[in-house]
């Protein structure tokens, strides 16, 4: 009988943890966008491969550039990124609290999506957003 209690006791800690981890992967303690330029994303991990990223975030030319590390769960995301590189991106990412190892990524933040933003090129290396609807210029084409 204590066998059975024993593995009844099992069973249920396996069937919480299982629910713990469903919880934690589709819950999003909260969800954005981020705009910059991808200068990194590399497929990492010994065991648990995922691909993580640096994003340059810059606010005004000349500034010091902040960056944004995410993780990417899904190939096919990753793989769009890694063709929009050198490009003015927007990130849609989900945060996700509370998963404890590496195994799901580096960081807490997941990118689900990636945008290209256009852009106006004001000077070598300086751009500004367009607006939509706006027709392209000469110097885009």
């Amino acid at each position: 009988m204590t066998i059975k209690r024993l593995i009844l006791a099992l069973l249920v800690f396996i069937a919480l943890v299982a629910l713990y981890f469903w919880a934690a992967l589709s819950w999003s303690f909260s969800t954005g966008e981020r705009a910059g330029w991808v200068q990194k994303l590399s497929n990492k991990g010994w065991v648990c491969k995922t691909w993580e990223g640096e994003l340059a975030l810059v606010s005004l030319p000349g500034s010091t550039p902040e960056k944004f590390a995410f993780t990417v769960r899904d190939d096919a995301v990753a793989q769009e990124i890694t063709r929009v590189m050198g490009k003015r991106v927007s990130l849609h990412y989900e945060q996700k609290v509370g998963l404890p190892t590496e195994c799901f990524g580096e960081t807490r933040y997941y990118v689900t999506r990636v945008a290209v933003s256009d852009e106006i090129p004001i000077a070598t290396g300086v751009v500004a957003p367009q607006a939509p609807g706006a027709p392209a210029s000469a110097a885009s084409k």
